[in-house]
């Protein structure tokens, strides 16, 4: 086409075909592309229970798990985006560099210890990794018949509702009678040993029964470490929970407050809220604790109101706490707040219901009442459980 040619077409171009317009520019700065990115991940696994594979019949998945990787290898990414991992996603998993490391880390005695596993033994070589000097084995249970009905009661406590699943996320997580699952298998810790304290981390020989039958004595950071790759927690029985929240007096000790809030916040989706408290736990009088609530993600940083507080005595407020949030859970506020820093955070202590109701739930909680109720989010009311849900 030659030069005249051209000039016409463009000069008779009175719809605007032929213009390029600019690329609008993307406000969204690197710290909040990097979070956003690894908030996917954390949904992903939140759904799905699982971290990502790479599965190239899923692209999206194969996406995800390559991200994942890139993050756990890039150590500044994996630091800004630590108090964001609530499921330890980016925990660094130990790759062997030897025969050693793959039998000194097999907790769970997987590969088993029979004679014929001999080839794996190597003689005549200098060993360059000082191995431990105790290795936890899987053993038969001989005792399984004292802890099978707990199993079996476990599977209808989860089933009724009484214990839910919840991702693990913590050491202290682990202690005597609690319940796990591990790669599947449900496992019971029967007993925790003497704690030692070694290089700034407690550690404690652990008596741990699997539903299968089998029993092993595994350290309690390397139960963690399996749990963080594949596992899951089994909370406490709700009705248990109420042990240490009976007979409350005023010649008892005082624990601590739990109290109700309201929010100042002028931001438009908080402030059209009706009924939105939040019901926290704090070991320190409640002015002072809220006094940076302005910087606070967990306060939604702004300005709070103390509506009421109630001192706890003789009891463990934690529970009470655990207990109040379970029985408000469909109702919590899902919101995000980013800090001053920019960082993502998604407070879980904040409920839309109505405040005589939650002042209704914490005088059933002390009374022990509790666990005979439900909260009917669309009533709005506290009810009764019906007679086939009560046990």
């Amino acid at each position: 086409m030659d030069a005249d040619k051209l000039r016409e077409l463009i000069e008779d171009d009175d719809l605007g075909l032929l213009t390029v317009k600019p690329k609008s520019s993307n406000s969204m700065t690197e710290d909040e592309r990097l979070i956003e990115s690894f908030y996917e991940i954390v949904e992903f696994y939140r759904h799905q229970g699982r971290e990502p594979e790479n599965d190239l019949a899923n692209m999206q998945e194969a996406k995800l798990a390559m991200r994942l990787s890139s993050l756990r290898k890039d150590t500044e990414k994996a630091k800004a985006l630590i108090d964001l991992d609530e499921f330890g996603l980016l925990v660094p998993v130990k790759k062997p560099e030897s025969i050693d490391d793959i039998l000194n880390d097999d907790d769970l005695n997987l590969l088993g210890n029979s004679e014929e596993d001999s080839i794996f033994t190597l003689r005549n070589v200098p060993q360059n990794i000082e191995a431990p000097d105790y290795v936890a084995q899987r053993q038969p249970c001989n005792d399984f018949s004292r802890f099978e009905p707990l199993f079996k009661q476990c599977h209808v406590d989860l089933q009724s509702g009484k214990r839910i699943l919840r991702p693990f996320v913590n050491e202290q997580q682990i202690q005597a009678g609690q319940f796990f699952i591990l790669r599947g298998v449900m496992v019971y810790v029967a007993d925790v040993g003497e704690k030692e304290k070694k290089n700034k981390k407690v550690n404690a020989r652990l008596r741990c029964i699997f539903e299968n039958g089998t029993e092993g004595d595994l350290l309690l950071r390397s139960l963690a470490r399996n749990l963080y790759k594949d596992g899951r927690r089994i909370t406490e029985h709700e009705d248990r929970l109420m042990d240490d929240l009976n007979n409350i007096t005023h010649e008892d000790d005082q624990t601590g407050y739990i109290y109700i809030l309201r929010s100042l916040s002028t931001d438009p989706q908080i402030a059209t809220l009706q009924d939105l408290y939040k019901i926290g736990f704090s070991s320190v009088p409640v002015a002072e604790r809220i006094k940076n609530a302005t910087d606070d993600p967990t306060y939604l940083m702004a300005p709070v109101h103390i509506v009421e507080t109630f001192a706890c005595f003789n009891l463990n407020p934690q529970k009470l706490e655990l207990l109040l949030h379970r029985f408000f859970g469909k109702v919590c506020l899902e919101v995000d707040v980013f800090d001053k820093s920019g960082k993502r955070y998604a407070p879980r202590e904040w409920f839309i219901a109505p405040l005589p109701v939650i002042e209704e739930a914490i005088e059933l909680i002390i009374s022990g009442e509790i666990v005979n109720y439900v909260y009917d989010e669309e009533a709005k009311l506290i009810c009764r459980k019906a007679q086939g849900n009560e046990e």
